[in-house]
């Protein structure tokens, strides 16, 4: 049978690299939710869509094609419409996008039988904002991973930096806690703490850290 495992979180928690890790640790397959939802917000963004007009994205994602590959890395590679945009979906704007469009009841259903369809047929580490929630409530192991503010604002700025954009400590920090709020308060599936998830405060962890704390927890 599958083993599966659903991290959840806010943003800049580290959910993406720690599952990725995990996912080569464990040698099973890694699922990046939030890079599909990622994929339909650049969609939004390239035919410049009113990103707050439910009805309009809902109507013109309906057609559209999000599927996941895997990658040379041991990670995941995301393709809208057959076109491979996994580094182009990594932008503050695209995620600030995704954060707003991941809102839609038409939205999150477009997407979750995909990912629920991976979690029964494979072995998997998934993570997102409603993997134990909703997409994975069977899950073997749940955990919330999760950071102060600050923190998450620093990896945050220290990603952009990385990448040769330009970034604002205070700017970056009120958009990971507004995107908080939008994620913790949407109607359609808020981001939260399933009730049989273990609560990881990664502040004070390292990648590897983290991994082995869910390893550990895997194994209790």
């Amino acid at each position: 049978m599958p083993y599966t495992i659903a991290i959840d979180g806010p943003a800049g928690a580290g959910k993406s690299t720690v599952a990725r890790a995990l996912s080569r640790r464990l040698g099973c397959l890694y699922v990046d939710t939030g890079a599909m939802y990622r994929a339909l917000a650049l969609f939004c963004l390239r035919h410049a869509l009113p990103l707050h007009d439910e009805e309009a994205v809902s109507k013109a994602v309906e057609g559209v094609s999000v599927s996941l590959r895997p990658g040379e890395d041991g990670g995941q590679r995301v393709e809208l419409d057959g076109e491979d945009v996994s580094g182009e979906i990594r932008t503050q704007e695209v995620g600030d996008a995704a954060s707003v469009i991941s809102c839609y009841g038409a939205v999150r259903t477009k997407l979750l039988s995909l990912q629920r369809e991976l979690g029964e047929k494979h072995s998997v580490v998934m993570d997102g904002r409603d993997i134990g929630t909703r997409v994975l409530p069977g899950a073997d192991l749940k955990i919330y991973l999760t950071a102060s503010s600050e923190v998450r604002a620093r990896r945050r700025m220290r990603e952009l930096l990385e990448k040769g954009e330009k970034a604002d400590y205070a700017a970056v920090k009120r958009e990971v806690e507004e995107r908080d709020y939008r994620d913790m308060h949407r109607e359609i599936a808020p981001l939260k703490r399933a009730e049989d998830a273990l609560l990881l405060d990664s502040s004070d962890l390292t990648i590897e850290g983290t991994v082995d704390a869910i390893l550990a927890l895997s194994k209790g």
